[in-house]
């Protein structure tokens, strides 16, 4: 008895002073423009491809189209060209597409910790001429969204950014080149900028979604009407 009495002592003790075990913490909801949507029969159907600015318009172009037209989006942030170049086949399918609206380009152009661009632009633009080969191959009537601005200064979360101009730049002469309309929304949304862009930041305040919305579902209508 004896001897088990220190052994005891040290049990003891250890439980005591080890830390209170930390309950789990809940899994963020999941965003709910990537939820997948079921078709209305007879509607056209639209596929948005983009990163988070697209997965910020998502829903109030699908609100705007409701009725006429069904709008899908891919089921993720499409992230760099290169991402666009693994994934597309998957994201685009074996379904008929009516219209397909896309872009990639802030992540391309972000700064690594290696200070290269996340994808350089030479391999920018060779990504983009695979992906709109791809995207031509499904008869769907194609729009390119101008990549949106970034803003001055620092950034939170911080990351440096190299310049939005030459990767638009890049993808005009591309599309161009393959006669794809241009949805502008660059242009759309800069005087807007001090009022509708969040601080420090590329994202948009829900306002400046949905400023963006109206001229995603302008561009897409005018491509149903032909």
């Amino acid at each position: 008895m004896h001897r088990l009495l220190p052994a005891l002592s040290f049990l003891l003790i250890g439980l005591l002073s080890a830390p209170a075990q930390q309950p789990a913490k809940p899994k963020p909801a999941p965003n709910p423009s990537l939820a997948p949507i079921q078709d209305v029969a007879g509607l056209p159907r639209v596929l948005l491809i983009g990163d988070s600015i697209s997965m910020g318009y998502t829903l109030p172009v699908r609100k705007l189209l409701e009725g006429k037209a069904n709008v899908h989006r891919i089921p993720t942030n499409g992230g760099p060209t290169k991402n666009g170049v693994a994934n597309i086949a998957k994201w685009l399918g074996t379904s008929k597409w009516d219209v397909i609206h896309f872009n990639w380009g802030i992540h391309d152009l972000k700064y690594m910790p290696d200070g290269k661009r996340q994808v350089e632009p030479a391999d920018y633009e060779a990504n983009l001429r695979s992906l709109v080969a791809t995207l031509k191959k499904t008869g769907a009537r194609l729009i390119w969204a101008t990549t949106t601005p970034i803003p001055e200064g620092e950034l939170n979360p911080p990351r440096k950014f190299g310049q939005v101009k030459e990767y638009n730049d890049i993808a005009a002469r591309v599309m161009s080149e393959n006669g794809i309309a241009i949805d502008d929304l660059n242009a759309r949304i800069t005087p807007k900028l001090a009022t509708l862009q969040n601080p420090h930041d590329v994202h948009y305040s829900p306002a400046g979604s949905e400023y963006l919305a109206q001229q995603v579902v302008a561009e897409i209508t005018k491509v149903l009407a032909k």
